[in-house]
């Protein structure tokens, strides 16, 4: 078997926005800057990253379940508005059993209380959260971190 050398990022609804959408919390910086940092500190390391946006649920399901741990070291998702309501995504993600990291980039615990609720926070490897697009980094350096580990 070949060693997994990808990364899948996940990213739900209305992240598009990013960079205009409410900037006193999600930041100026865009969906696609976070994305084009993530691919080239993906590159420095040989691994591949791919991104993915989508405002359905579906979609997001789909992209998923294509994973397989034969080729994803991990996954990175920020299910935003999903994260209080998807247990189908929840679902996905166990089924295709590769260790993925929850990224917020706003402290959901410092807001409305409805959104301190997670259907993924106990199953994921690690969240972050409350560090803007930094999370993002944060993630994907430890996904690169546990697997030069194991594979030592």
């Amino acid at each position: 078997m070949t060693k997994p050398n990808k990364i899948l990022v996940l990213h739900g609804p209305n992240l598009n926005m990013l960079g205009t959408r409410e900037p006193k919390i999600y930041g100026t910086i865009t969906l696609n800057e976070i994305d084009q940092n993530l691919i080239r500190l993906g590159r420095d390391n040989n691994i591949e990253v791919i991104c993915y946006q989508s405002n359905h649920e579906g979609d997001l399901i789909t992209y998923t379940q294509q994973a397989n741990q034969d080729e994803y070291l991990g996954i990175i998702i920020n299910p935003a508005g999903y994260t209080h309501t998807s247990i189908a995504w929840r679902d996905a993600l166990l089924a295709v059993n590769v260790p993925f990291i929850e990224v917020h980039l706003s402290n959901l615990f410092a807001r409305e209380e409805f959104r301190h609720k997670s259907y993924f926070c106990d199953i994921a490897t690690g969240v972050i959260a409350g560090f803007g697009a930094y999370g993002y980094t944060v993630a994907l350096q430890s996904i690169l971190s546990t697997a030069i580990a194991t594979v030592s």
